[in-house]
Order: structure tokens, then C-alpha cells, then sequence
């Protein structure tokens, strides 16, 4: 078996580095919470975002939800929208600066883009 950074024979694609057991938790069940109230996020689409969060790409994800690929990304665009942000890394900073009570203005995280 090939280390997860090798691809497979005939997949072209890189694995999934990210291990559930080996992440820090960046936002506690709380902080979780308040990320769903705030911007209204349907418990799927928390679900996702977490584990987006985390490091997951879409295929995992899909795999581990068992649910279609497409599927979670119409998921993680509808997350884009509601959060105001056009990439993971963008949502992953909002997620983590505002649950953390130093909420920045939308728009004033440096050198992220966000949706206005």
C-alpha cells in the first residue's frame, strides 16, 4: 500500500491527509453552536462544515456521509453563500475568528475574499 501522499495506480488524484483522530479540534460543540445560529446553517450543512474544517475534501466526505460527491458540494456552496466567503480556507478563519468572540467585520479578514 502506498503512503497517503503517493496516488494509487490510475488516480490521478492525492489522498485525504487528514486524519479525524490526529486534528486538534479548532471549535468546541459550543462554538459549533453558534456558527449554526449565526448564519443559519442546516444540521447537514454543519456536518459538512465541520469536516471540511477539518481538512476533509469532498470525496471523503461524500464517502463518509454516504452521499454523492455533488451532493456535498452543493452543500459546501450553499455554506459559501450564507457565510459570505468563496473558499474553505475563508470559512475555516470566520468560523474560528468569530466563535472566538473577535468577530472582524465581514470583508476585513486580511487577504481572504469574501462575498459582499
Amino acid at each position: 500500500m502506498s503512503p497517503p501522499h503517493e496516488t494509487s495506480k490510475g488516480d490521478d488524484r492525492r489522498s485525504d491527509r487528514a486524519d479525524p483522530d490526529a486534528l486538534q479540534v479548532l471549535l468546541d460543540g459550543r462554538q459549533w453552536s453558534y456558527v449554526r445560529r449565526r448564519y443559519e446553517l442546516t444540521p447537514r450543512e454543519v456536518q459538512i462544515a465541520e469536516m471540511v474544517c477539518r481538512g476533509f475534501r469532498n470525496d471523503r466526505i461524500a464517502r463518509d456521509l454516504k452521499i454523492r460527491p455533488g451532493t456535498v458540494k452543493t452543500h459546501v456552496r450553499n455554506i459559501y453563500r450564507k457565510v459570505k466567503v468563496k473558499s474553505k480556507i475563508a470559512m475555516l478563519l470566520r468560523f474560528v475568528t468569530e466563535a472566538n468572540g473577535q468577530s472582524a467585520p465581514r470583508g476585513q479578514l486580511r487577504g481572504v475574499q469574501s462575498i459582499e
